[in-house]
């Protein structure tokens, strides 16, 4: 959980204080500094960690020194590339869109801002309220009320309808949809879920 979860997360998962955890990841990751160029895998880890933690966090991780962590960051954002998400890239932005900022993200996808922000509007993506909380104050995490109609609504879509169609038709994210559902006690019917699992496996072999 080191680096992908802020470390009073990881002190409470473990019923330790943050100081201790904190401590302990000093001496896990007490390696000697690396120099010189950065490896590919290297940067596969720097994007993994990047957003989730800050500089010196991710510095320790990786063996590398804080300033030469922001300036490889600085590097990687001055890369864009254009052309069509692929599968495997919307796949991994729906399943870490919630814990990093967009900024964040255009440089874990080499993107532009617009770019992630269009797709996250596409998928009905929404940051979690821990992540807002943490960055910008409670009173960022509040979502409009339910109003009756919309709650009528979802009762009457949510055993037949993908999750996706439901979030878009009440222009509100998918994990509100789900949390909802699930506060509601509602449930897919059993051929909406044969039919999630024969797209799960389709979108496996694909």
């Amino acid at each position: 959980m080191y680096g992908l979860r802020p470390e009073s997360a990881i002190a409470r998962e473990l019923g330790r204080s943050a100081s201790s955890v904190r401590k302990m990841a000093e001496e896990i990751f007490a390696t000697a500094r690396k120099q010189g160029p950065w490896t590919a895998g290297e940067i596969q880890d720097l994007k993994r960690y990047l957003g989730a933690s800050g500089p010196d966090v991710i510095a320790r991780i990786l063996g590398r020194d804080a300033n030469e962590v922001q300036e490889q960051v600085f590097e990687l954002g001055r890369i864009q590339q254009g052309g069509r998400w692929t599968r495997d890239e919307v796949q991994q932005l729906r399943r870490i869109y919630g814990t990093r900022s967009d900024s964040d993200l255009a440089v874990i996808f080499g993107r532009s801002l617009d770019s992630i922000q269009r797709i996250a509007r596409r998928y009905c993506l929404a940051k979690d309220k821990a992540f807002l909380k943490r960055v910008a104050g409670e009173g960022a995490s509040r979502m409009p009320r339910w109003e009756e109609s919309e709650l009528q609504l979802l009762r009457e879509l949510y055993p037949t309808t993908p999750n996706l169609d439901i979030a878009q038709k009440l222009d509100r994210s998918v994990k509100s949809i789900v949390s909802k559902a699930h506060n509601l006690g509602l449930k897919k019917e059993i051929e909406r879920l044969r039919e999630m699992g024969r797209e799960n496996v389709s979108l496996r072999y694909q």
